[in-house]
């Protein structure tokens, strides 16, 4: 469990500081378009994870991990960094509000989008770094 919280913080915390470096170059809340630097902000999660779990593979399951061991390791990691990522959102779109709701509409859009892509990049991670097969017969 302790993996997954530190690797989980650190997801949420750069997430947090990518909310602030967005705002630094005009990112704006009242578009609901996509702007081409949202699209880095994929990697946040990425790396998180994929350092997450082959932390947990090679610490604590001596280098042979399975699918689902891998796969609930990278769920662990994806709900504390989400729940600190929304967190983090919504302070966000407090701070810089301007008093009309389509900044909260367009933001939740995107919240749906950003769970949308973790969970397809915990199981990618969770494929990549798996070396124990289990046989189903």
């Amino acid at each position: 469990m302790k993996n997954s919280v530190l690797f989980g913080l650190i997801i949420g915390v750069l997430s947090l500081v990518w909310l602030f470096v967005m705002r630094s170059t005009g990112y704006n809340l009242n578009d609901s378009k996509a702007n081409p630097i949202e699209y880095v902000s994929v990697l946040i999660p990425l790396i998180g994870l994929f350092f997450g779990v082959r932390n947990f593979r090679n610490g604590e399951l001596n280098g042979k991990m399975g699918f689902f061991e891998a796969i609930i390791q990278a769920f662990k990691i994806l709900l504390v960094g989400g729940a600190l990522s929304v967190f983090a959102a919504i302070v966000f779109i407090n701070l810089n509000n301007s008093g009309n709701d389509t900044s909260f509409q367009s933001f939740s859009g995107r919240i749906f989008g950003a769970l949308l892509v973790g969970v397809i990049e915990a199981i990618a991670v969770s494929l990549l770094l798996t070396t124990r097969s289990n046989k189903v017969d």
